[in-house]
């Protein structure tokens, strides 16, 4: 009995001891914890006891999650791995492989306990030692792990070749520039044909990556057949991978690929989502000489694709709609009878609906108009401003085919007096004007009354465009801009500044009387006020521009108000399924952004939308170096034909200010040092010219051209494009020559040594100026003696030649 409560009396305080431990375990971070983690570790009475032991164990694991630096307890665990626990090998393997590349020489005193369990009866611990020794991943034990991964290969239990064969995948990458051992490429090969499906899959996955450099695991005609033929075995995943390997082989004939679809027909309408993606994408590779195949099985995929949008699943439901996106840019109809599945949930987020609108407008047409549009309307009013605006933006770019319909939705929703909806409105009626003519009275009638309720930049901004562009039909613009004109002070939007300039002069030309005082008040404070370099040159653009007289300003301001051209929202062509064929089941259409909604963006629709290209150098597609050799005899003004290369801009140009300043440094001067002083106290300003080779330019209209500067924050005042042509001098090749104009314009003046005054150095600001009418735009930058600042400046203008 005494025995007894003595043993009761040690249980006691060792549960007491323990409880005691957990309670004045220090907080996370410090080094007692760690102490204290070793002190337990090394206890004879804790590993004698093995729950105790595998506890403590635990505790290492959880504060290594919680963030806690264990790492010197490596060779504590490195002891606790000789056991015939399972589950506490599992939590020291965990650990290992984790700090082995911190410690990598105790790291060789887990080998042989590893490589023994390599050769337990249970293969649960061998494939959990072979999973482990390659999780190691430092190249000092490779030689130990070779021997016991080709024992793996040929182990009788199935996990464990699953282990081992996706072993050498790992191996192989922690000696990418070693020789690949043909006898284990081999028998990777052979393990195609494994009993196992997921051993087969990893070999695939094995193979794929050892051979990366030479295009992967090779497919002939029997490794294609048995693949298919064990299709079924595999599970959601593995069909995937088998799927994608599939895509790298090519039947050898007509019959061998029909037999091939046949085959993929039941994984075509498959209830899982990945498996019907991946087989559509197959038979696009393998499909693309036969369109009536491939638009059949398109046809096929609109049950499960449809499915899948109802998906609980928002990730996979949002992958849906993306793809079926591609599919209706080749088959517009397709999802025309379900387009009710496209309307939107209260409790979806914002891209999902967003996405969903974008695929409603594709389905418009007059049977489903008047439901979409009323759907649509709904969406205006959502609680989420993006989803709002997106909703209004898809009502205009449906107005382009329905204009009468479209604008009495958007009229009503001005009456709502709320500023995110009246800002999309007046972005989308003036984008929609630009399109459709027909619609500027009932524009013009509905816009009257918006600057109250504006208060975002890109809205007032499209309300001074249709007030500029329609002055003569908006009864009280000259007013409204009066408003903006008052308050230009307190403006802090660089683009509502430059916007409303062009909207007051525009506005003159139709109305004088009602516009000149305040055109006077605002061109007085742009150039003698402003600080913003932009807003005032502009405004001396204008000014200069109306010395010349009202028909020469009226030529350069007043150009088309529309460009119906740019085509309705049905009937366009349907476009190869080719152009998307190799997208089909990746990520692309999850990145990509409709064009529908960006229009809200943009400052002014004379920007027209375009596909950027792919950023590339500017160097790379346009050559402009200097033109040094002059052939005797020949016209300087005519330059040789060069080859015809695609002009672009370079987004992000590799130069930093360092290069930019020294390339500048070095340009060729035009004036001796000895001459320099003389010439600037003689001369207000300097010209000089450069002749540059630059390709030629087809088809580009201007208004291209400004949103392709725009596009790199080059913002332009007017712009035109001389052409010669000389057929004796460039045979078929025109001439066609641009000016780019440089300004260096000071803010104060400048003292020397003596305190005497002395003429203001140039400042760096770079104004790109391409003039309509030559004669117009020489007169209009003079800076003679009818300059309105009386600092003094330089005009540097560079002559772009390009052939």
């Amino acid at each position: 009995m005494e025995e007894e409560e003595e043993e009761e009396e040690e249980e006691e305080k060792r549960k007491c001891c323990g409880v005691l431990s957990v309670v004045i375990m220090p907080y996370l971070g410090s080094e007692d914890t760690v102490r204290e983690l070793r002190r337990a570790l090394t206890n004879p009475n804790v590993q004698s006891d093995l729950l105790r032991y595998r506890n403590t164990i635990l505790k290492v694991i959880r504060a290594m999650s919680q963030g806690v630096d264990v790492s010197s307890l490596f060779s504590e665990m490195v002891k606790a791995c000789a056991t015939v626990d399972v589950v506490q090998k599992k939590l020291v393997y965990v650990f290992l492989c984790s700090y082995a590349t911190l410690n990598p020489e105790l790291s060789l005193l887990v080998i042989n306990t590893l490589r023994k369990d390599c050769q337990d009866p249970n293969p649960m611990v061998r494939s959990l030692a072979l999973r482990n020794m390659t999780n190691l991943r430092l190249p000092s034990l490779v030689e130990y792990v070779e021997q016991p991964l080709t024992a793996g290969l040929r182990d009788r239990a199935a996990c464990v070749r699953r282990v081992a064969v996706l072993g050498w995948a790992k191996l192989y990458n922690l000696q990418t520039h070693s020789d690949i051992d043909a006898a284990v490429v081999n028998e990777l090969y052979s393990l195609l044909r494994d009993t196992d499906p997921v051993v087969m899959v990893n070999c695939l996955r094995a193979l794929d990556e050892i051979l990366k450099e030479e295009g992967g695991v090779a497919i002939n005609k029997p490794i294609a057949h048995h693949l298919l033929n064990r299709l079924k075995e595999c599970d959601i995943w593995g069909q995937c991978e088998v799927l994608r390997i599939l895509q790298r082989y090519r039947p050898q004939s007509e019959d061998e690929l029909f037999d091939i679809l046949s085959l993929l027909d039941a994984s075509l309408v498959s209830p899982h989502p990945p498996v019907m993606a991946a087989t559509l994408s197959l038979f696009l590779s393998l499909c693309p000489a036969l369109p009536t195949v491939t638009l059949a099985a398109l046809e096929r995929v609109r049950a499960p694709l449809l499915a899948t949008c109802g998906s609980a699943s928002r990730e996979m439901m949002f992958a849906a709609i993306c793809h079926i996106q591609l599919l209706l840019r080749s088959l517009p109809g397709l999802m025309g009878a379900h387009y009710k599945r496209f309307f939107c949930g209260y409790a979806e987020p914002a891209y999902i609906k967003q996405r969903k609108m974008q695929v409603l407008m594709e389905l418009v047409n007059d049977d489903n108009v008047a439901m979409i549009l009323d759907e649509l309307k709904g969406y205006c009013t959502d609680v989420n401003t993006d989803t709002s605006q997106a909703a209004i933006s898809a009502i205009g770019r449906i107005g382009r085919s329905y204009s009468d319909r479209c604008l009495e939705i958007l009229t009503g929703l001005l009456g709502l007096k709320q500023d995110h909806i009246t800002s999309a409105v007046v972005q989308t009626m003036r984008d929609l004007v630009w399109v459709c003519p027909q619609c500027s009275d009932t524009v013009c009638l509905a816009v009257e009354g918006c600057e109250e309720t504006l208060q975002d930049s890109q809205g007032r901004q499209a309300l001074l465009w249709l007030l500029g562009v329609y002055g003569e039909r908006v009864s009280s613009a000259p007013y409204t801009l009066e408003v903006f004109i008052d308050g230009v002070r307190s403006e802090t939007s660089l683009g509502v500044k430059m916007e409303l300039l062009t909207a007051t002069v525009r506005v003159l030309l139709c109305r004088p009387a009602e516009t000149q005082d305040m055109l006077g008040r605002l061109l007085h404070y742009c150039i003698e006020e402003e600080t913003n370099m932009s807003v005032r040159d502009q405004a001396l653009l204008y000014y200069r521009l109306l010395h010349c007289g009202i028909e020469e300003t009226r030529k350069v301001l007043q150009g088309r108000r529309s460009d119906p051209s740019l085509g309705v929202l049905i009937g366009r062509p349907a476009e190869p399924v080719g152009q998307w064929a190799c997208s089909f089941n990746t990520l692309a259409p999850l990145k990509q952004v409709a064009v529908e909604t960006e229009s809200t963006s943009r400052g002014s629709p004379e920007h027209v939308t375009f596909d950027r290209k792919p950023n590339t150098d500017l160097s790379d597609t346009l050559n402009c170096g200097q033109d040094e050799t002059v052939h005797s005899g020949s016209d300087p003004d005519v330059l040789p034909p060069s080859p015809v290369v695609p002009l672009s801009l370079s987004l992000s140009p590799a130069l930093s200010p360092a290069e930019f300043e020294r390339l500048w440094l070095q340009r060729p001067h035009v004036l001796s040092e000895q001459d320099s002083v003389k010439t600037e106290e003689e001369e207000d300003y300097l010209c000089m010219e450069e002749r540059v080779r630059c390709p030629e330019i087809l088809h580009c209209s201007t208004q291209s051209l400004q949103a392709a500067m725009q596009l790199v924050n080059i913002q332009m005042l007017a712009f035109t494009l001389l052409f010669h042509t000389n057929r004796s001098r460039l045979g078929k090749y025109g001439l066609v020559s641009t000016k780019l104009t440089l300004h260096l314009q000071d803010v104060s003046p400048q003292y020397d040594c003596t305190g005497n005054h002395r003429r203001p150095r140039a400042s760096s600001l770079l104004r790109l100026l391409l003039a309509r009418s030559p004669a117009t735009m020489s007169g209009a930058l003079n800076p003679g003696s009818d300059t309105v600042h009386g600092h003094g400046r330089r005009l540097a203008e560079m002559s772009f030649t390009t052939a």
